[in-house]
């Protein structure tokens, strides 16, 4: 597939889908250190046995020894050290990794909403969530995949917590080559979005089929902060944005929205443009 054009001039980022959909990345100046920096599991050696205690334990497993043969004694000899307790050995499995969303607080960029990070350290690892749009059309529903994505997940509960998408409109509809409509911009500009951006997920086989709901980005890996979109007939893209969940009801919604066509606005640089029947979001909420 030919891959569509960048955002129109002066639209610096945040395009829809980005990438071959949207504008080139913004200016990354100014941008804090990535968070979280470092893992807060880096441990250091065990302390060491006293004394008193290695001699006990010395005796004791040769007093075993004497009694035991083979394989046998080195499980039991393990009991007996350090004072008759249990020693965890380098065999443990070691505490679990935290999750590394890469979030990246941005300063300076236009458009953008100051909101803060969500909390993406303790962001549920399992399970669906459920992310109700209710708009001047009707109520659209996507299940989203905390399993694969959770961090993406985690940003939607802030964002809706936030309320940062009341009163946004879909800005962008294409219906030629791809068949998406963006949403996600409060500015309505096709670069805004909240304060930080974080990393791609589940992009691994990702493949863009109708009523799969995906992340916008600028262009660059790692790039998501607010901006998605909403696929109503199956279309070729890169495995470049974060598939993060599936519209169960309300893609009539969507059918009719893009049905009634787009103005043209982006033009040939990016495609699409703003709906004619427009799509506004009352209120979103996360469960």
């Amino acid at each position: 597939m030919t891959r569509p054009p960048a955002e129109p001039p002066n639209e610096p980022h945040q395009a829809s889908p980005p990438g071959p959909l949207g504008p080139p990345a913004p200016s990354e100046a100014g941008q804090q250190p990535p968070f979280p920096p470092g893992s807060p599991y880096a441990q250091g050696p065990r302390p060491a046995t006293n004394l008193r205690g290695l001699m006990i334990g010395l005796i004791s497993a040769a007093v075993v020894g004497v009694l035991c043969l083979g394989a046998v004694c080195v499980g039991l000899v393990s009991y007996y050290l350090s004072e008759g307790r249990i020693v965890p050995t380098s065999d443990d499995p070691p505490p679990p990794a935290p999750l590394a969303c890469a979030a990246t607080r941005l300063q300076g960029q236009p458009d953008t909403r100051t909101v803060g990070l969500p909390d993406f350290d303790g962001a549920p690892r399992s399970g669906t969530a459920t992310m109700r749009l209710d708009t001047n059309l009707g109520t659209i529903v996507i299940t989203m995949d905390r399993a694969k994505t959770p961090c993406t997940v985690a940003s939607f509960h802030h964002l809706a917590e936030q309320r940062f998408f009341d009163g946004s409109s879909c800005h962008r509809l294409v219906t030629e080559g791809i068949f998406v409509l963006q949403c996600g911009d409060p500015s309505g500009t096709g670069r805004g979005g909240p304060d930080y951006r974080f990393a791609d997920e589940n992009l691994s086989g990702a493949v863009y089929t109708r009523g799969v709901v995906a992340m916008a980005n600028t262009g660059e890996p790692n790039t998501n902060g607010s901006q998605f979109f909403i696929i109503f007939r199956d279309t070729e893209l890169p495995p470049a944005y974060t598939p993060f969940g599936t519209v169960t009801t309300g893609l009539d919604i969507v059918d009719r929205v893009a049905a009634g066509g787009h103005d043209n606005s982006y033009g040939s640089s990016a495609g699409g443009g703003a709906p004619n029947i427009p799509i506004t979001f009352q209120s979103v909420t996360v469960s």
